[in-house]
């Protein structure tokens, strides 16, 4: 795998405000391909997730994944000066990522119009709760927002029984990803297009909706209020968590061939057979029965006999991995989705590995997150702003 070429993004100067997840991971993302990301931070008390979660000393572990390969410089964006200290770098830039409230950077005089009128090149990546136009805007939205406004959370839940949210924050995840790929929409626009940036607009409430599949259709079509499932896939027949004498195991036994092998392999050669199960309508129709017959084949197995079985029948099957399965994953580790990245201090860290995997340009693991301010004075070196300069500003509380 080449290491020693240059990386897509190299070259790419990229301005990061706003704070814990959405706009930072879409920054975080393209610094692993090579952007040079400057994360702007308040001073004093930094981005809030240097100290959300399980901490390290005095920083959170996901600090050293979210924030690997930046930059951090620390400015008050309140003060005139702080301010104009940011328009002077944007100025340099050819993105700016923010996740502010609408409205919040206008206040600043840091809005698109202006911004753009300093650097016409420049691409601004906007996320917010409900998008920066329509009745909502206004509103704080957190991506927990996005997912129940989007439909998802309507959905995660057994029949009869609250809803419960994904273990992890995918409404600003899904929304960052978004993001990133406005950003290289644009800069492939710009490249075409005179070199003109753009403004990206993107809701979190929307990123949800954007990956909800038929749900809209469905309702507009029919009148059909798809309803929580628990570990079924509504539709999509049979797949489903079922229980083995030690734990579940998840099943996708979906498409028409592997349904026969999956049929043949439990010992239902009968449904395998039947004419009626052949499609896939055949079985959402019948969906409970075949449920039931599956899951009476599993509670006689153990997970590792289960999976042993299914595994040489060719059907796609897996168990529910935990943290200290995935450390130990012998595929984990062959795909370098396991790799260590070293701390500000030279210590290590297990973290993920990157996502995609091009062959030509791997991306780069980097560093963990940079300590707060740790960047300040180079950046605002390269701005022309002396020493004498950075002490009156920094006793000001401007840095």
């Amino acid at each position: 795998m080449p290491t020693d070429s240059p990386l897509p993004l190299s070259g790419l100067r990229v301005v990061e405000m706003g704070s814990l997840i959405a706009g930072p991971f879409a920054a975080k993302t393209l610094g692993e391909w090579g952007a040079e990301v400057i994360k702007i931070e308040p001073p004093g008390v930094g981005d809030p997730l240097r100290r959300w979660r399980v901490m390290d000393g005095d920083t959170s572990l996901w600090w050293q994944v979210q924030s690997r390969n930046k930059k951090s410089i620390t400015l008050d964006l309140t003060q005139p000066e702080g301010q104009q200290i940011a328009r002077d770098l944007i100025a340099t830039a050819d993105v700016l990522i923010e996740n502010f409230r609408p409205g919040k950077l206008e206040e600043w005089g840091l809005s698109w119009e202006a911004l753009s009128a300093l650097n016409p090149r420049l691409i601004m990546l906007r996320v917010s709760g409900y998008g920066q136009t329509g009745p909502y805007r206004d509103r704080p939205g957190f991506g927990v927002i996005g997912e129940a406004m989007g439909g998802l959370r309507h959905l995660c839940a057994e029949p009869g029984r609250a809803p419960v949210r994904v273990g992890v924050s995918i409404g600003d995840t899904l929304s960052a990803l978004h993001g990133v790929i406005g950003v290289l929409l644009a800069l492939q626009h710009r490249q075409r297009n005179g070199g003109l940036g753009q403004m990206i607009d993107v809701a979190l409430y929307e990123s949800v909706f954007n990956v909800m599949e038929s749900l809209l259709p469905e309702y507009d079509r029919f009148g059909i209020v798809r309803e929580p499932a628990g570990g079924r896939l509504p539709g999509i027949t049979p797949s489903n968590a079922y229980p083995c004498r030690d734990g579940h195991i998840l099943i996708g036994g979906n498409g028409d061939g592997i349904f026969r092998r999956l049929m043949q392999a439990i010992g239902r050669p009968d449904l395998a057979a039947d004419p009626d199960l052949a499609r896939n309508d055949g079985r959402t129709a019948r969906a409970a029965e075949l449920d039931t017959a599956i899951g009476a084949w599993t509670e006689g197995h153990t997970l590792a006999e289960a999976l042993e079985v299914l595994h040489a029948a060719g059907v796609p099957v897996g168990r529910v991995y935990t943290a200290a399965d995935i450390a130990a994953d012998p595929h984990y580790q062959a795909r370098d989705m396991v790799v260590e990245t070293e701390l500000r201090d030279g210590r290590t860290l297990r973290v993920p590995g990157i996502v995609p995997k091009l062959s030509a340009a791997p991306g780069r693991l980097g560093r963990g997150g940079p300590t707060l301010g740790e960047h300040t004075a180079e950046v605002l070196e390269s701005l022309g702003i002396d020493a004498t300069r950075r002490t009156e500003l920094a006793t000001k509380g401007v840095l």
